[in-house]
Parts: structure tokens; sequence; C-alpha cells
């Protein structure tokens, strides 16, 4: 926007003065006052052009389970006759195992930035959970154009150093299947494309993607391949031809296993639900399919999180499926969306991920989904972090609490809109009197 030029009289600078002394931050207001509800899941951007950061160190390690205590030895008891009981010194009983502690819960991570960003607040996402072991990392390529989808984005190095830092970590990458992969391809030429996919017209990309993963020394990558796949969001899309669909990810799947030094495994990854083709037309196959995730939001509006695990094509379907394939599950999506602040899906949702032991799990940590980057969600926040903080850590990080969805009183003003981010390093929205005119005169 053009600036405009600075105009001689005076009254403006009185006005801009009083714009700016009225202006308030007002915590009360939250991120929530006059929000509309998004329409859509909300999904990370697609540069072309990212601006690589330093990554952070990673956070300190969660406390491994602990283990009941031996009992003692007996203590050698002296010969008596046998007309007098023998006295045995008591042994003490081994100390209890509190849930938390008496199985390891699956790898967890949450997306918190496609770029590095998203590396340097994994320290801190850490440090929210009172120093629990953030094992995943999760980010996605662009699918704007091919030479992003072949790994040339340099958030991409930075990534990798996150994923070497230590042996325990897991690198999850989205992997678009097409490019102008959110431009609105239709039908027909999302036919005509997977048919050129599957003749091997593309196979030069991933090829080189392989090569770049294997070149950074994350050979073992978690490749989210074609994601929500049954949906109709994307151009990589299964519905206009699950067969050609299938023939072209077999294919990239090939292509990438042929390079040398890979160990990569593949996640098919549909979304909840029968969406715009059942996702079990899509699946390609045992001997290329390594993971079965699911890509699960709380919607539509009303649906119970039992809706959710029993509807066609849902929760239960998708566990019975892995089990039936012998493959493990995963949930790289997962979080609130239409329920708003649904503290019973996270608490549901938190429990089904503990019975089923998905190989991880990445919550979407953004507006309307997440919990730590979103103060629209301070129950459902509170139900994540105390299933997930180290409960063996000595003491509690002391953490901003969550800023309250009600406007303080005696603040009568207008708020702006800022975005997101800038209220939340704010700690709120700017709140500006326009009454401010009427203390002039």
């Amino acid at each position: 926007m053009a600036t405009q030029k600075r105009r001689r009289k005076r009254w403006p600078v009185y006005i801009a003065a009083g714009f700016l002394a009225s202006a308030v931050l007002v915590p009360g207001l939250g991120h929530a006052a006059g929000a509309t509800e998004t329409e859509e899941i909300a999904r990370p951007p697609a540069p072309t052009v990212p601006v690589p950061t330093t990554p952070a160190p990673s956070a300190s390690a969660s406390a491994s389970a602990s283990a009941p205590s031996t009992p003692l030895p007996l203590a050698p008891v002296p010969a008596v006759p046998s007309s007098t009981p023998a006295v045995v010194p008591p042994v003490p009983p081994a100390p209890s195992v509190p849930p938390a502690l008496a199985a390891p819960r699956p790898a967890f991570g949450a997306y918190l930035h496609y770029s590095a960003q998203g590396v340097a607040r994994m320290a801190r996402f850490s440090q929210w959970l009172n120093g629990a072991q953030v094992r995943v990392g999760h980010t996605y390529l662009p699918g704007d154009r091919w030479s992003n989808i072949e790994g040339s984005p340099s958030f991409l190095d930075t990534w990798a150093a996150w994923r070497r830092g230590s042996q325990e970590r897991m690198f999850v990458l989205n992997v678009p299947m097409l490019e102008r992969n959110e431009e609105g391809v239709s039908d027909a030429e999302v036919r005509a494309l997977l048919r050129r996919g599957a003749a091997g017209e593309f196979d030069v990309h991933y090829r080189r993607l392989a090569e770049r993963l294997v070149e950074l020394k994350v050979p073992d990558t978690i490749l989210v391949l074609g994601w929500e796949m049954n949906g109709s969001t994307y151009t990589h899309r299964c519905g206009p031809d699950p067969e050609a669909w299938k023939t072209y990810w077999n294919r990239i799947v090939t292509v990438m296993r042929s390079v040398a030094g890979q160990q990569f495994r593949f996640d098919f990854t549909p979304s909840r639900g029968l969406d715009a083709v059942p996702w079990t037309n899509c699946y390609p196959g045992d001997s290329t399919v390594d993971i079965i995730g699911m890509d699960t939001y709380d919607q539509p509006r009303g649906l119970s999180f039992d809706g959710q695990v029993t509807e066609p094509y849902g929760l239960q379907h998708h566990v019975d499926f892995a089990k039936a394939h012998g493959k493990p599950i995963s949930y790289p999506e997962w979080g609130l969306f239409r329920n708003g602040d649904n503290a019973e899906y996270m608490r549901r949702m938190l429990a089904w991920i503990d019975a089923h032991k998905p190989l991880y799990h990445t919550i979407t940590d953004y507006c309307p989904h997440g919990t730590w980057q979103c103060r629209r969600n301070p129950r459902a926040a509170q139900v994540y972090r105390a299933a997930l903080s180290n409960p063996a850590w000595p003491t509690p990080v002391s953490t901003p609490p969550l800023l309250p969805t009600v406007p303080l009183p005696g603040r009568e003003c207008s708020p702006l809109a800022l975005g997101d981010w800038v209220e939340y390093w704010l700690g709120g929205k700017v709140c500006v009197r326009f009454d401010w005119w009427s203390r002039l005169w």
C-alpha cells in the first residue's frame, strides 16, 4: 500500500496522537474475540522461497519409566525349637508404578511451522510440556512446482540437522504426488496427470528427492506420500482414477527405494471417514506401504467421538484395516475443529492413541486445531498438557497463563485485527478507544 504524503495542517497530528494514546493492549480479548469459524481445514502454507533459520537445540529428554524395586533379601533365620515359630523380617512392598510410567507412550510431536521456525519452536513446546521429549518433527514439501517437490527448499537442511541430533527422533515429511497441488485442477486433468505419472513421466522428480534426503543423512525419513487422497482438496487425489493413482504410488515408491542408502518408510494416510471416495479403494498394496495413517479432526459439527470411531471408514475401520494388513498405524494430523474447545474430544482421542499405540502422532498446532499456539482452546490445552507432560520433571516449568476468553471490564474499545501471530506475541488484541476525540474539546 502506498504511503500517504504528510500534510501541513496540524489537526491530523492531534488525531494521530489521540489514536495512539487510545490504543490499549487487551489480553482479555484473546484470539477468539469476533473470530469466525474456518470453513476449511487450515493447511500449512506452501512458500516458493522459504527462508532458513538456525535450528534450536532439542528439548531435554523425558525421564525413563521407573520399574518396581527388587524385594530385599531375607535375613538369615537362626535355628529355633520346632515348638517356637520362626520370625521372618517383613519385606518392604514394591512401590506402585503410576499409569503414566507403566508403559512408554507413542512417539509424539506437533506441526508447529513448515520452515526452520518449526524446529526452533520445538524446544519451547517441550518446555510447555514440562520437558517431555518431543520425538517427532513434521513438515511439508510445497506442492506448487516440481523443484520444491524434489526437495529444493532450504528449510529441509534445518529439519535434517534436527533429526541427526538424536537417534530417538523421527522425521515425518509430507510429499505431494503432483505439482500445482492446491490449485483446483479439474478431475479430467487430474486423471490425465495420474496416468502420465503411472507411465513413469515424473520418476525423475522422486529420484532427486530420494537422493537429496540421503545426502542430508536422513535416509530413514517417514514419507507421507499423497496424503488425504480420498478427498477433493488436492491435485494428487485418487478419485478421478483410483487404478492409475495406485499404479503411480507404487511407481514412486519403487523409484525412491532404488536409491542407494535409503531406508524410507512410506505412510499411506487418508482423511477419516467417507470423503469423496472410500479410502480403501485407493490402497496400493502391502508391498509399497509401511504405515497406514489417518488424518482425523474433531468434525463435523455435533459428531461425538464415538461417532468418529464407528462411522464408515472411521477410526475403528482404520485400526482394523491396518491390523488385517499387518501394518502399524499413525496419526500425522489430528486436532480440534468444528466443535470448538472440546476437552472431551481431547481426552478421548488421547485415550484412543494410548490404547492403539500408533507408531507416532502429531497434533496440528495452530488455530483452530491446536493447543499450545492457539489460545482459543484453553480447556482442551489443559487436557493435552496434563496427558503429555513429563511426570518426572522435578519442578514444573513456569508458563504464562492462558488468556481469558471474555473482555476485561471497563475496556470499552474496538479490537484491531492484527492476525493470530501478532496477537500471540503481544499477548492479546490491540484495542482502540474511538471516543478519544471527545477529550480534545
